[in-house]
């Protein structure tokens, strides 16, 4: 079984949708960056007023609020969450856990956030092989296994049940960068049994940059061999009490992992998360696959060819990707990746987006 889809029998709110957003072109890129919700923009807007007229909005409560929702989405305790700004820093903190020599086995042309920390360290042995041999390939001595969940690329998803399954019959630990699914695929309990999963929150989870998720293991399970390398004054037990000097108490969660947090960015993302909770990630990925599923019909009967990707809402189309600034020229925006187009399909997007994309490349 792969990675869990959407359920079936639920429905978008298309009412909440629309009063959420107004974009001013067909905006099919989401795997690139989300659309931020009108009420995010007004809390970021509502923040920034008050730092510039001298009475800062206390925003680290909306770090706490983010971080929550987070958790809720994935289904782990708020306990193993730490909150920070992008994946590239918990790579290099997993990184950074592993023994000299350690094997760390990756998918071929994965996302550089997730695997390039794990070459910057000369004495760890990365292997990479194809996404789809990846469960096949964890063998005896295999300390880590880094893959994203679904392929930036061009929206490929990880067999996550087979992977499980691989790593727990070796031995070895699992990372998961969740950036290109959390938002829209349910997950099940691959986050929860994971060892390590780090998130950004700008692109399915409509958050601003600069907001970023990690989930740890327990500190019952000494947080998994994690060393809190980075730790600042907001990893204290008692943050405010940890401003000078060593700080003397670690969180005992995984908020001893924050980094200083973006607040601006954090005062948007509480409500982002709480958009996503309200509308519901099961009725989300059920609209997402139904609209990209129309791209694939249509590009068939046009005679182009995806990559295969089954239920995963990114579509990428090889010999395409030079039409990318026709398009956006034309109002409708994508990606080009590797001379391959992608179009990536969300809540706030509709059939007649498709079908918009769908004529301006029949012509």
């Amino acid at each position: 079984m792969e990675t869990t889809g959407p359920r079936t029998g639920q429905s978008l709110d298309a009412t909440l949708v629309r009063s959420a957003f107004a974009p001013r072109t067909t905006y099919l890129n989401s795997a690139s960056t989300g659309l931020l919700p009108a009420r995010a923009v007004t809390a970021m807007h509502e923040g920034a007023l008050s730092v510039a007229q001298g009475r800062p909005a206390d925003m680290f409560a909306d770090v706490e609020a983010a971080r929550a929702a987070f958790a809720r989405l994935v289904g782990v305790p708020v306990s193993r969450v730490a909150a920070g700004a992008s994946v590239a820093v918990y790579s290099g903190l997993v990184a950074a856990s592993l023994p000299e020599g350690a094997e760390v086995l990756t998918a071929e042309a994965d996302f550089s956030s997730t695997v390039n920390p794990f070459h910057m360290r000369a004495d760890l042995k990365v292997r990479a092989v194809p996404l789809e041999r990846l469960a096949e390939s964890v063998r005896p001595g295999t300390a880590l296994v880094a893959v994203s969940v679904a392929q930036s690329a061009d929206g490929r998803l990880v067999d996550l049940d087979a992977l499980r399954a691989a790593v727990r019959a070796h031995g070895s630990r699992l990372y998961l960068d969740a950036s290109q699914a959390a938002g829209w695929c349910d997950l099940g309990d691959h986050v929860a049994t994971a060892d390590f999963t780090a998130s950004v929150g700008f692109k399915w989870l409509t958050c601003p940059r600069g907001v970023a998720f990690f989930v740890a293991p327990e500190e019952s399970e000494g947080f998994g061999g994690l060393r809190p390398v980075l730790a600042g004054w907001v990893a204290g037990e008692r943050p405010w009490d940890s401003c000078y000097g060593p700080v003397e108490e670690l969180a005992h969660s995984a908020r001893r992992f924050d980094e200083s947090p973006a607040l601006l960015a954090y005062a948007g993302a509480r409500h982002c998360l709480e958009l996503v909770e309200e509308l519901g990630v099961a009725a989300i990925g059920a609209h997402d696959l139904a609209l990209a599923d129309r791209f694939r019909a249509g590009l068939a009967e046009l005679g182009h060819e995806p990559v295969p990707a089954p239920g995963s809402p990114i579509v990428a189309v090889p010999g395409l990707g030079a039409r990318q600034p026709e398009l956006s020229a034309a109002g409708i925006e994508v990606s080009d990746r590797a001379g391959q187009l992608r179009a990536a399909f969300h809540f706030y997007n509709t059939a007649a987006d498709v079908d918009r994309l769908l004529t301006a490349l029949s012509g």
